[in-house]
């Protein structure tokens, strides 16, 4: 498989950049039509989040998030085997200004994001520009996963694994570096706690709260977002204070207003955000507080 993915990456980067995502939009397609698991419950959380739109528009927007993602792939392949140059002249940035701001502070940078548009790009893209570590699970597949974390690492992209790497992501901060940190994921009831999500709990990880008033980092809200000409803009929002403390009550705060940030994002591209992802899978018990925040983010 590891060869495989090579060749594939110098057959899509020899290919112009506008038949390399028309490719992409066919796969995805192919994807959307293919691919009917949880579909149904894809489209009632839809549903329930865009409660004025009609099923017709909700499933033009589901196939849409299938094709996107299959452009992202497209491009992170193009990127790989040689195009990066021609994907780097269709990216600009927003907001450049908070991330220096932050940095000047002397204390890390926390990096907040989300599944939304090209965020594997985001990371190549920044890893090329300053010093970014983010914390990643293996891949499944050995082939799979030996590719992709040669193409990190050629990037200079740093990467700690999801689990038990709370010490060296503190270590990141403490070198004045850059820690990316995904916050869209479901967790089991032992990883997170509850916080709103589009009017529904969602469990979500502490952890990020948790680094923010352990380190007194401040968090940056960044997010690379596909503009309708397919190019892309690097929206960087201004700084959100770390916590005061690491009270439980004050961590679930925190960490609801990220997840309102990342709810205000996907709110302006709806399409543009992975809901074939089971974000609401994990649910409150009938009595269920969120308690014990200090020992879940162990987890990270």
């Amino acid at each position: 498989m590891y060869r495989v993915l090579k060749i594939l990456t110098w057959f899509l980067a020899a290919l112009p950049l506008s038949v390399a995502r028309g490719v992409g939009r066919g796969l995805g397609t192919l994807g959307y039509l293919l691919i009917r698991r949880h579909r149904v419950t894809n489209l009632a959380e839809m549903a329930r989040c865009f409660p004025n739109e009609s099923r017709a528009t909700l499933k033009r927007r589901l196939r849409r998030v299938y094709q996107g993602m299959a452009v992202n792939y497209i491009e992170v392949f193009r990127w790989i085997g040689g195009a990066d140059a021609e994907l780097d002249a269709q990216i600009r940035t927003q907001g450049l200004e908070h991330l220096e701001e932050a940095q000047a502070r002397g204390k890390g940078v926390l990096i907040l994001t989300a599944h939304i548009g090209n965020w594997d790009m985001l990371g190549l893209w920044g890893a090329r520009r300053m010093k970014l570590t983010i914390i990643s699970k293996d891949l499944r597949g050995t082939g799979v996963n030996r590719f992709w974390m040669e193409t990190r690492a050629r990037c200079g992209l740093q990467i700690v694994p999801a689990h038990n790497s709370y010490r060296a992501c503190i270590s990141v901060l403490r070198k004045k570096e850059i820690l990316g940190f995904i916050l869209d994921q479901n967790m089991t009831r032992m990883e997170g706690i509850f916080v709103d999500f589009f009017g529904k709990p969602a469990c979500t990880t502490a952890g990020l709260a948790f680094m923010a008033a352990h380190s007194q980092a401040p968090i940056i809200p960044a997010f690379m977002i596909r503009e309708p000409d397919g190019s892309h803009r690097i929206e960087i929002h201004p700084a959100i204070e770390p916590p005061p403390n690491r009270d439980a009550e004050t961590l679930c705060a925190a960490t609801q207003h990220y997840t309102s940030v990342i709810e205000g994002v996907i709110r302006q591209v709806p399409d543009q955000w992975i809901w074939m992802h089971r974000r609401w899978r994990t649910q409150p018990l009938p009595v269920e507080q969120n308690t014990n925040v200090e020992v879940k983010k162990q987890k990270l």
